[in-house]
C-alpha cells in the first residue's frame, strides 16, 4: 500500500474538520451521501485537533477467554502487520461480541505501545479505558461506551476488513475524525480534497456575511445560495 498524498496535501486534510471534508467529498458524486461516516461512535476528546491516518484493522473479543497463545499479551504478531501500514496509522478494531463494549482493548499501556507504532488513535465500535492518561499524550479515542476492565479482551484477526458504526473499512484507508465523528475519504480524490474545501468555505462564508450585513435580503440570500451548490 502506497501513500498517494503529498506531506502538504496530507497536512492540509488534516486542518479541516469532518463536516467540511464530509462536504468536499460529495461535489465528487463517488458515493451517496448518506454513507462513508460512522453512527453510534463517539470521540473521547472533543478537545483534540482532527485525526487522520490510515486504517490497520483488527477485530477482537472480550466476553470469554481466549484461545491458548491469543491472550493480550501473548499475540503480538499483529504489531508487525501494524507497521506494514503506512503512518500516520489509525488503529480500527471491530468487537465482534453478541454485546460488544463489555470490555476494553485499548488503555493506557496499549495506547502507548500504538503510539510508538506510529499511531494516532484508535476507532471501535467496542469500549477504551483509562481515559484520563491517555488524554494526556494526544492518542484520539473514537468508542462506542467507556469500561472499567478489558475483560477478556483479546485479538482474533487482523488485517481483514471491519465494520464500524454502519462504515465499512480495509486496511489503508484513508481515516478522518473529529468531535463529529469518523469518515472516510476516498483515495482517488483526496489530493483535490483542500483545493475543494477552500473554495466551499470561502462560498459559506458569503452566505454568512450576507446574514450578517445591514444588506440582507432574501433576494440576496437566495443568490448566494445558489451559488453554494
Amino acid at each position: 500500500m502506497e501513500q498517494d498524498l503529498t506531506t502538504a496535501q496530507f497536512e492540509a486534510i488534516c486542518r479541516l474538520d469532518t463536516c467540511t471534508v464530509s462536504n468536499a467529498i460529495e461535489t465528487f458524486h463517488v458515493r451517496l451521501r448518506n454513507e462513508g461516516y460512522t453512527r453510534g461512535i463517539y470521540p473521547v476528546f472533543e478537545h483534540l485537533p482532527p485525526m487522520l491516518g490510515y486504517a490497520v484493522t483488527g477485530r477482537i473479543r472480550c466476553a470469554g477467554p481466549p484461545p491458548v497463545g491469543h491472550s493480550y499479551f501473548e499475540r503480538t504478531d499483529w504489531w508487525n502487520y501494524v507497521l506494514s501500514v503506512p503512518a500516520p496509522r489509525v488503529v480500527v478494531i471491530q468487537d465482534i461480541d453478541p454485546d460488544p463494549g463489555l470490555g476494553s482493548f485499548v488503555g493506557e499501556v496499549h495506547a502507548n505501545i500504538l503510539l510508538a507504532l506510529g499511531c494516532v488513535g484508535t476507532v471501535t465500535n467496542g469500549a477504551v479505558r483509562d481515559v484520563d492518561a491517555i488524554k494526556l499524550t494526544g492518542y484520539q479515542l473514537f468508542a462506542g461506551n467507556l469500561a472499567v476492565s478489558h475483560a477478556y479482551a483479546h485479538m482474533v484477526d487482523f488485517g481483514e476488513a471491519v465494520e464500524i458504526g454502519g462504515l465499512a473499512m480495509h486496511p489503508g484507508d484513508l481515516i478522518h475524525g473529529d468531535r463529529h465523528g469518523v469518515l472516510k475519504i476516498p483515495k482517488e480524490i483526496a489530493p483535490q480534497i483542500p483545493a475543494v474545501a477552500a473554495a466551499l468555505l470561502e462560498k459559506e462564508r458569503k452566505v454568512i456575511a450576507l446574514c450578517r450585513s445591514q444588506g440582507f435580503s432574501l433576494e440576496k440570500l437566495r443568490a448566494a445560495i445558489r451559488e453554494l451548490g
